[in-house]
């Protein structure tokens, strides 16, 4: 296959987000975290108390995003920062931490309306749990994604429920399964962020996820590294037995992305490959690249292996 035949329609051997998103909004548009002082089902004791063994909220949280700030104040003080490098930019608000939908539904639509009241706003991205959802919820934001863009980001992390049960991730795999297909049902984007790396996996068991992600309604996916964060129930499993984890070094990681790609339906549009926590709360890997220099090295790599998303996928 030629670059000219990708089915994405563009050269890049993957069918990317950034593209996709230039694409679908005709111009740049710049998600913008906010933290709307939700919480978890799995920490608020509900279904656990000390939330899933690999999280730390603090990880992926920006400075600005502090809950002595109103919603609209996080907003403004992020689309200030990007606005500097272009002025045209739109935004979308990320609701990132926690659990996004996980509250009643008129406080639900009290922060999200709060979010599309800002006038550089042009739609919500919400990330959650898929046990966080409902009917009257889903409802909602369906009805919302006809006047704006709306997408659901469903923290899946693995298709094995042995793994989901020692990561105390409090649901099994049928539950986001069922998510995603009663998201896409009613017509909202989605997204499916999974881990590669936990704890008791295989490269196998890698392989065989992204055969089963192909055959779900995933229109967009996020994938990242294990990594070790401080202060998780993790970094002590992994500090008192670092022999249970067998964690990926770059070119390792890089060569089992292209593999992963290989299987993978080319309609799934890849938003991520890796994530990168702050030094200081980063037990392991310490790679030293960061995530444009990793994807550079993974583009070359497909490249050298004349390889592409999708050239092994098969539609089952």
């Amino acid at each position: 296959m030629t670059t000219e035949q990708f089915p994405w329609g563009h050269q890049k051997r993957y069918h990317d987000f950034p593209t996709h998103f230039r694409q679908l909004f005709d111009g740049r548009v710049q998600k913008v975290s906010v933290d709307a002082g939700f919480t978890c089902p799995n920490r608020d004791g509900t279904k656990a108390f000390n939330g899933c063994s690999y999280c730390n909220n603090d990880s992926f949280k920006p400075d600005y995003c502090r809950l002595d700030k109103s919603i609209t104040e996080q907003l403004q003080q992020g689309i200030d920062f990007f606005a500097r490098k272009h002025k045209t930019m739109r935004f979308l608000a990320y609701f990132q931490a926690y659990s996004n939908t996980y509250a009643d539904m008129q406080v639900l639509k009290a922060r999200y309306e709060e979010a599309m009241s800002h006038p550089g706003v042009i739609g919500l991205v919400i990330g959650t749990r898929p046990d966080c959802v409902n009917e009257e919820i889903l409802e909602y934001l369906a009805d919302l994604s006809k006047s704006v863009y709306v997408m659901v980001e469903f923290g899946v992390e693995s298709v094995k429920d042995e793994t989901l049960i020692r990561i105390n991730r409090g649901h099994s795999f049928a539950v986001a399964r069922q998510a995603l297909e009663e998201t896409a049902r009613r017509g909202i984007h989605n997204c499916a962020h999974l881990i590669l790396g936990l704890p008791g996996e295989t490269r196998s068991d890698f392989l065989e996820q992204a055969r089963v992600v192909s055959q779900l309604p995933v229109e967009n996916l996020k994938l990242h590294q294990l990594q070790i964060h401080r202060g998780t129930r993790m970094a002590v499993e992994y500090q008192r037995n670092p022999d249970d984890f067998n964690l990926f070094s770059a070119e390792e990681y890089i060569d089992l992305i292209v593999d992963y790609l290989e299987l993978l339906n080319p309609r799934i549009i890849v938003e991520r490959f890796v994530s990168q926590a702050p030094a200081g709360m980063l037990l392991a890997p310490k790679w030293g690249l960061k995530n444009f220099e990793f994807v550079a090295k993974l583009e070359k790599r497909l490249a050298e292996r004349e390889t592409w998303q999708g050239r092994l996928y098969r539609d089952e």
